[in-house]
């Protein structure tokens, strides 16, 4: 076996190949668009190449065969906030192979160690964690968009290696067909009544007002929760964001909740294109672009995927969750074609998010793990730290 650095375009090209030969025939699986992947290794598309760096490699048999792929990355923004420099790793995959996996692996600690690394994270990404993040453990049917999905025995290959778990994730799925828990319906009526709060969904008509207002809550509640290692968002990076996602997203499943006409809260859906990009194999040219746009049309997508909510710290523990979910029920009454929601992920650090998702009635549907390895063999271990009860 041979492994290689992407550098070429065949290189990359392969990169992208890997999947679709090891998944063929997984009815679950669903390509990621080429694009979408290629974005991530791409120093215009990617702001982390800012503060940070990135390589992927390529695993070949003795006949040029494609066998596995992987990539490490180092943020230079938040890679020493732990007792050791820690990297990623990640858009790992591999033939069911010990020796295959480990070579792969190997690379990725070689690579980091050189750059003054002492510990790796994987498999994540470059980039947000409400992306490609974690190893799937618990719940292999069809991911969401941008929802990792692996075959069960990769768990096996990480801890045969040496990968300890960081922290677990649960994924949550609201089946639209059943009733919400009554208790909830009653919050969700009470704060919706409030007179000084109101809840505002996405509109051309107030594009400014709703990217300014977005950014705002965003950098409130995020700095508060990322600490030292947030990064700021700008409107300007919203209304592109928005611009991009023209074709898929749904105004009335993102919102902004307000008191007294301050933004305090925001809360992102959008319909899951999964259930589309699984008939593409990764390809989106001009062709399937006609095709994707003439089957959302059809309401052909079912399935929602909650991307994000988000609470100003003064704001916390006020139903405000609630009060959202009143409002796109009554969304949701009009549009019969969505049938279920799925929230992806939350930590097992957060137990606020996990009470409220259990609240509401969604079943803790998947489970992932964001593993750890120390490159010193000798190193004490610490999960990511627990709130106190």
């Amino acid at each position: 076996m041979e492994i290689r650095e992407v550098k070429s375009k065949k290189d990359a090209h392969d990169f992208l190949k890997v999947p679709k030969i090891l998944y063929r025939g997984d009815p679950q699986w669903v390509c990621v668009p080429d694009r979408d992947t290629e974005a991530v290794f791409d120093p215009e598309r990617n702001v982390c190449f800012s503060h940070g760096e990135a390589a992927r490699w390529v695993l070949y048999g003795e006949g040029g065969e494609l066998l596995g792929r992987v990539a490490a990355f180092i943020d230079r923004k938040s890679c020493t906030q732990w007792d050791q420099p820690t990297g990623g790793m990640g858009f790992f995959e591999s033939v069911n192979s010990r020796e295959a996996a480990f070579m792969l692996f190997d690379r990725c600690r070689e690579w980091l160690k050189e750059r003054g690394m002492e510990a790796v994270d994987g498999p994540v990404n470059f980039g947000e964690t409400d992306r490609y993040w974690g190893l799937l453990v618990k719940g292999f049917t069809r991911p969401a968009y941008e929802v990792p999905y692996n075959p069960p025995w990769y768990r096996e290959l990480f801890e045969e290696y040496g990968f300890r778990v960081f922290y677990e994730m649960t994924g949550y799925l609201l089946s639209l067909d059943r009733q919400l828990p009554e208790r909830f319906l009653k919050i969700a009526e009470w704060i919706s009544r409030k007179p000084d709060y109101h809840f505002r969904h996405y509109g051309p008509e107030w594009k400014e007002k709703f990217t300014n207002d977005f950014a705002e809550v965003y950098n409130s509640a995020w700095k508060w929760f990322k600490g030292e290692t947030f990064e700021p968002i700008v409107p300007e990076y919203i209304r592109r964001t928005l611009k991009k996602a023209r074709f898929v997203i749904d105004n009335e499943l993102l919102w902004i909740a307000y008191y007294r006409e301050r933004p305090v809260s925001v809360f992102t859906m959008y319909p899951d294109v999964n259930d589309i990009l699984r008939y593409f194999n990764g390809s989106l040219g001009p062709v399937n672009m006609l095709r994707f746009l003439w089957m959302k049309r059809r309401k052909r997508i079912t399935r929602i995927k909650a991307l994000m909510m988000g609470v100003i710290p003064e704001f916390h523990g006020l139903g405000l969750e609630s009060g959202y979910v009143h409002h796109v029920l009554k969304v949701l009454e009009r549009k019969p074609w969505y049938r279920e929601v799925e929230f992806s992920w939350i930590a097992d650090f957060n137990p606020p998010m996990h009470k409220i998702f259990k609240a509401m009635g969604a079943d803790p549907d998947k489970g992932y793990v964001t593993y750890r390895y120390l490159f010193d063999r000798e190193a004490p271990f610490s999960r990511y730290p627990l709130p106190e009860e």
